[in-house]
């Protein structure tokens, strides 16, 4: 009898412990939605996040000085190419980063050179 109350004791316990470490791994009450995926919700100012083979936003207003960063999130990489060739963030390779400072007004639309049907704009005011 001893030996099976210990045995039931011990499962009990490993449970419990599984159990707290599930919880911790994917953080409180077990949602899985707070690791690092904030960038999605794009909740960071000034950045454009690159997801799904799109820019989100596609386009962003910012004040002359500003700088804008791209946030990788696809599994390939991505470049902020200007059409007009006045900035090119170069390769972004996948969870990278690369910015561009906006120095003048005016409006500039973008791509994204290894993926052409990518698009985007940045409007700068003075």
């Amino acid at each position: 009898m001893a030996i099976r109350t210990s045995y039931l004791a011990g499962v009990a316990l490993a449970l419990l412990l599984v159990g707290c470490k599930s919880a911790d791994a994917t953080g409180p009450g077990g949602n899985n939605n707070n690791n690092n995926n904030n960038n999605n919700n794009n909740n960071t100012p000034n950045t454009v996040t690159i997801a799904s083979f799109a820019f989100s936003p596609d386009t962003m207003t910012v004040t002359a000085g500003t700088t804008v960063t791209w946030k990788n999130n696809d599994t390939v990489t991505h470049t902020a190419t200007a059409d007009d060739a006045s900035f090119d963030t170069g390769d972004i390779g996948s969870s990278a980063s690369g910015a561009h400072t906006f120095a003048a007004a005016g409006t500039i639309t973008y791509h994204c050179a290894i993926h052409p049907s990518m698009h985007g704009v940045i409007k700068v005011t003075p």
